[in-house]
């Protein structure tokens, strides 16, 4: 063999160079960077303008600026009641997508009750406070700034529950139209899996829990709500992450997710020990025994109409937790919108502005005027 094919060979066969190595490795120092730059910073988020316009205790309405002609606003005002134990930001999550700027570019006057973080002294809270303290006095102040004498409101998650006590006990208070979002509010099914399993358990001692902290700590519910799919909330969301930090679209949206994950927030210690004991172990509402405030919640007295929006692949509260509460509720007019998704991705993931905001917009405008 000639010295000149056994040059060539050796050229054809030649690997990476050092150079190649050390761009290679500054290329994943690099990105090591922009991943841990996302996982501890916060996107700017709740852009969307705003301001309060009323406050109590730690809870804050707000209204977001119309952006259409007063005279073009729908006559029937929204207002949106998120849970107590998550930041309601979820709904203006970032510029171009978010649920408020979508309604608020369809006309909509959009309110936001924030409840806030609670301290030490709201350990007694309960939903009897939220239904029937908190909730009313937002009415009063949502009509006496738009002077109208019906609203619509949607209830999201726990925000959900306490808009269908309110709804039953307070049926003449002008709500027109009732949005309900992932709501819990059926725990008959024990075995269905997620939280109702576990708090179930008679192990599970929710007075000691409230009576040990007060307030719930927000981590402590946060890291339930992981567990239940823990691969994918430990370790999938960032492998995923990792994968698309080259797509600028995926790690912005992964971005302003995180920031809201992150937020947590304690809960009410009697909020939480009424939630599990009273709704979750002995399903209460579904069976006519709730009692708030010294009244029974009759759901037969609820006659707003209803919509009622299902996930379902939500593990956080399952369809059947949802389902019943339409052959209890009173009213003729009652519409089921199953949507394919998560607790959260139906309503704040990249498929929510084609998959379910337009249908409650369908929905809604035939009923807001």
């Amino acid at each position: 063999m000639s010295s000149t094919n056994t040059e060539a060979n050796a050229e054809g066969c030649a690997g990476p160079s050092i150079s190649d190595y050390c761009d290679a490795a500054a290329e994943t120092v690099e990105k090591f960077d922009r991943f841990n730059e996302l996982l501890n910073t916060n996107a700017p988020i709740a852009l969307t303008p705003k301001r309060c316009v009323w406050s109590l205790n730690k809870a804050k309405l707000y209204r977001y600026t119309p952006v259409v002609p007063e005279d073009q606003l729908k006559p029937v005002p929204l207002l949106l009641v998120f849970a107590i134990m998550n930041r309601p930001y979820v709904l203006d999550l970032r510029p171009g997508h978010s649920y408020v700027e979508y309604m608020l570019r369809h006309g909509y006057d959009v309110y936001l009750l924030d409840w806030g973080i609670p301290g030490p002294e709201d350990k007694d809270m309960k939903f009897d406070d939220y239904a029937l303290e908190y909730l009313p006095r937002v009415v009063r102040k949502l009509k006496s700034i738009t002077g109208a004498e019906e609203f619509s409101m949607l209830g999201w998650c726990l925000g959900a529950l306490i808009s269908t006590l309110y709804a039953a006990l307070r049926p003449n208070d002008g709500l027109k139209n009732l949005i309900l979002l992932t709501a819990p509010l059926d725990f008959e099914d024990k075995s269905v899996g997620g939280f109702v399993k576990w708090v179930s358990d008679p192990k599970f001692n929710a007075d000691r829990i409230a009576e040990t902290f007060g307030n719930v700590p927000g981590e402590m519910i946060d890291a339930g709500a992981k567990m239940l799919k823990p691969v994918e909330n430990y370790f999938g969301t960032y492998i995923g992450l990792w994968e698309r930090l080259d797509d600028p679209g995926s790690t912005q949206a992964w971005h302003a997710m995180n920031t809201w994950v992150r937020d947590i927030i304690p809960m009410a210690g009697a909020a939480y020990r009424q939630l599990i004991n009273e709704f979750y172990k002995e399903n209460r509402l579904m069976e006519g025994t709730a009692v708030i405030r010294g009244e029974k919640v009759d759901l037969s007295k609820l006659r707003a109409a209803v919509l009622n929006v299902i996930a379902e692949a939500d593990h956080i509260t399952p369809p059947c937790q949802s389902e019943r509460i339409m052959d209890k509720i009173g009213g003729d007019d009652h519409t089921v919108l199953r949507v394919r998704g998560g607790h959260i991705g139906i309503m704040a993931g990249r498929g929510a502005e084609k998959n379910t905001w337009p249908h409650i917009d369908e929905w809604l405008a035939a009923r807001s005027t």
